[in-house]
């Protein structure tokens, strides 16, 4: 097809040799199907993104691009930075050969087959498009109630987020364009897509169980990239330790109120009990007030460095 758009996949990957070669097969073929039906042009690409592995996973992505430089290219960063500044650099290589570009996890538990789901809404006007999960019944009880409950709390900070996405989503040309402006080095980017704008839509898929290695998330890195979510967008918890400190406040004029009342009245007694719990509440409330006010703290300190996100050693690309 003459006038076919490129499509970039691409995949961040670390320590992914035990499920490199599946899933490089199963791109493989559906990046030929969609050829195969004139959705895309034959300029497109697989884009591995290795994040500073230290097992085979750079050698693996090195031997699909020499075997096959039309299918496949690969892009290796000096050291590992994360996985969102790995899918980050994938995205802003990609946008240089692209029209659309779809970032997906190395593991395939994101559907391959949601892709032609996405290309569609792309030719149908949609800049971005939002892989989310039709159901959640392949987790456990305890991973889908804080999963929910995340995208919910999300929600009520009032952080713009689709419920239920991840980072498996098509992004058009100008879409990636316009997140190349955000500058951010706290990256949280199921956050800061839904704010570049532009006509957006969803397509829904089963997510499958991860088909080979360890998730490289667990709970630990979980909680913290939430945490990191919930501080990079919304000022809220900053406003509810205000809110609290009022109302300790009042609480203290209450007391303290009752305590001369019953001094006048001559029915003190030694508080023992009331005088070591008031203690541990007020000291608990002030480091847990601490330790948020230090996250933000923390924030602006590594933003007003302007680090570098990434730093790519090398790329492996036919089209350069």
């Amino acid at each position: 097809m003459k006038d076919a758009k490129t499509l970039y996949i691409v995949v961040p990957c670390y320590k992914e040799e035990e499920v490199l070669p599946e899933t490089s097969k199963r791109l493989k073929a559906k990046m030929e199907s969609l050829l195969e039906q004139g959705k895309i042009s034959d300029k497109s690409r697989v884009m591995f993104v290795n994040d500073g592995s230290k097992d085979r996973t750079w050698e693996i992505i090195e031997q699909l691009h020499r075997e096959e430089p039309e299918m496949f290219s690969g892009v290796n960063l000096a050291r590992n930075r994360g996985h969102q500044n790995a899918l980050l650099a994938g995205l802003m290589t990609a946008v240089n050969y692209a029209d659309m570009v779809i970032s997906m996890d190395a593991d395939l538990q994101d559907d391959v087959d949601a892709v032609d789901g996405m290309v569609d809404a792309y030719h149908n006007g949609f800049d971005v498009v939002y892989g989310v999960r039709s159901s959640r019944q392949t987790d456990t009880f305890f991973k889908r109630f804080t999963a929910e409950s995340f995208y919910k709390l999300m929600k009520g900070l009032g952080v713009d987020i689709v419920f239920n996405h991840a980072d498996y989503r098509l992004m058009s040309k100008r879409a990636l364009e316009g997140l190349s402006q955000f500058g951010e080095v706290n990256l949280f980017l199921r956050g800061i897509v839904p704010q570049i704008g532009y006509p957006w839509t969803t397509v829904e898929y089963e997510r499958h169980e991860r088909f080979a290695g360890e998730s490289k998330y667990p709970l630990k890195k979980m909680l913290a990239f939430a945490f990191d979510g919930i501080t990079s967008f919304s000022v809220k918890p900053m406003r509810l330790i205000l809110v609290l400190g009022v109302v300790v406040f009042f609480i203290s004029i209450v007391m303290l109120l009752w305590a001369l009342l019953s001094k006048i009245a001559g029915a003190t007694t030694a508080g023992w009990t009331s005088m070591i719990g008031s203690i541990w509440l007020i000291g608990g409330i002030q480091l847990l007030s601490l330790g948020v006010i230090g996250e933000y703290i923390g924030k602006i300190y590594s933003e007003t460095k302007h680090r570098p996100r990434f730093i790519i050693e090398r790329v492996l690309n036919k089209a350069e």
